[in-house]
């Protein structure tokens, strides 16, 4: 705990999780043909081709990408306008950490499918962003009101109390909702299972959308 608390150690981890991809596509890169897939379709087969050097193109996005999420979620407390003193500074490079964790198993898996026919299909993607999902649900119960992170609904963004109903609320759903996501990740493939994903994260996110424009009615009521 003592580490995700040092700021320092904190960008370090980032670094090192940014590097692992990139060690791999260079790993990789000798023994590369001429042409490889860039692009899979619904059914793991490759329909987009490039020159070997375009393997570095997705860990270059992804790490970017981490960078910017990671600076954002982990200063939340500092960049939000309204810079809630009681912000837990260590939660949010926590939930940083995790996504920027995600995104580095993200990119290897999709430098692993480059050369490898396995991961073709986008099955383990899948699971990965149900297991994100459900991450990010247990953390939605210690989020506190800002602009950046959470539910930024115009009723949550407006009370406090709304917005800590609505994200105890969405807890759950995300929880299970990525669980679900993952599970059916195993079981199913193709345009089924793109349907069954798209199908569970509009619910997870329709009901909390829903249960905060209640809880605004019923206070504006009172």
């Amino acid at each position: 705990m003592i580490l995700i608390m040092n700021k320092k150690y904190n960008w370090l981890f980032v670094l090192v999780l940014i590097a692992i991809p990139f060690g791999y596509a260079f790993y990789l890169y000798p023994s590369l043909p001429s042409r490889i897939p860039i692009h899979f379709n619904l059914k793991g087969e490759a329909d987009g081709w490039g020159a070997p050097g375009s393997i570095f193109l997705g860990p270059a996005i992804m790490g970017c990408v981490s960078l910017f999420v990671f600076f954002i979620i982990s200063n939340v407390k500092y960049l939000d306008p309204k810079r809630y003193a009681d912000a837990n500074t260590g939660d949010y490079a926590v939930l940083g950490l995790g996504v920027v964790i995600f995104l580095s198993i993200l990119s290897l898996s999709i430098l692993y499918s480059v050369v490898n026919e396995s991961l073709r299909d986008g099955k383990f993607v899948f699971v990965l962003v149900g297991l994100l999902f459900c991450g990010l649900g247990v953390y939605f119960k210690k989020v506190k009101q800002n602009y950046f992170v959470g539910l930024r609904l115009p009723w949550t963004l407006e009370d406090e109390n709304n917005w800590n109903a609505t994200h105890q609320f969405a807890s759950k759903f995300w929880v299970i909702g990525g669980i679900l996501i993952s599970l059916f990740a195993i079981l199913l493939k193709g345009v089924m299972l793109l349907f069954t994903f798209f199908s569970i994260v509009l619910l997870m996110v329709f009901f909390p959308v829903m249960y905060s424009y209640r809880f605004f009615k019923k206070t504006k009521n009172k």
